[in-house]
């Protein structure tokens, strides 16, 4: 048990610079706190005592604004950085040494008494605002950025943002914990860069036809209306 304790408290220290001591991880971390009363939710649940696990996650909610269904399952060394507004389901699976910071929904997409929530593998890192929905895997060392909602398969090693969830970059072979999540790609914003470029290429190709045929524009608008003989080759 306590060296239990004493590798959760250690996976803190590795991935939060802001921890100083492990009295102050253990008095003042409400990710510490929910995953300790998670433990003993799920004990109770496994055992069939679930209004009392129920009530123990409840009381849990309370005190540190995290919410853990009783049945969730949680692998060793996962850290709820800040944690206000997580939202775990009953039938997620969370793998060893998985990060995920504030406003993060595990949640699930259908009514259907089965295996509807997430399973999270292995040294994923889950940015803060993220919703991971419905019977889903995200593999071991991926990256899911701040924001995104993810519906879809995530291969191991990779890196998913956007909304709905788009995979931008593969096979992070590193498997360091990266905490850098605003220089994650943008697919979005690639987009809208490409696109611009391209129209200021247009752009310079029209100026370059007007200039060869003497043509101006007035307030971007042809002084020349007959546009269908402009751009005919010569002796046409």
């Amino acid at each position: 048990m306590f060296d239990g304790l004493r590798s959760e408290i250690q996976a803190i220290k590795e991935k939060d610079p802001a921890a100083r001591s492990t009295l102050e991880i253990f008095l003042c971390y409400p990710g510490f706190y929910a995953l300790l009363m998670h433990r003993v939710s799920h004990y109770l649940w496994k055992h069939s005592f679930k209004l009392l696990a129920r009530m123990n996650s409840n009381l849990a909610r309370f005190i540190t604004g995290i919410e853990i269904h009783p049945g969730a399952t949680f692998g060793k060394r996962v850290f709820i950085d800040h944690g206000m507004g997580v939202v775990v389901g009953e039938t997620t699976e969370v793998g060893d040494d998985v990060l995920i910071y504030q406003g993060v929904i595990l949640g699930g997409t259908t009514t259907q008494k089965t295996k509807r929530h997430p399973t999270i593998e292995r040294g994923v890192i889950i940015g803060a605002g993220a919703k991971v929905m419905g019977n889903i895997t995200v593999g071991e060392y991926s990256k899911i950025g701040t924001g995104a909602v993810v519906l879809k398969d995530v291969p191991p090693e990779s890196t998913c943002v956007g909304v709905p969830g788009r995979i931008v970059k593969c096979k992070n072979n590193a498997h360091i914990v990266d905490l850098e999540h605003n220089k994650l790609p943008d697919p979005v914003a690639e987009a809208i860069r490409s696109l611009e470029k391209q129209i200021e290429e247009n752009e310079e190709i029209i100026k370059i036809l007007l200039d060869k045929h003497d043509l101006c524009l007035n307030d971007g608008v042809l002084e020349n209306k007959n546009y269908g003989d402009i751009f005919k080759k010569d002796g046409d």
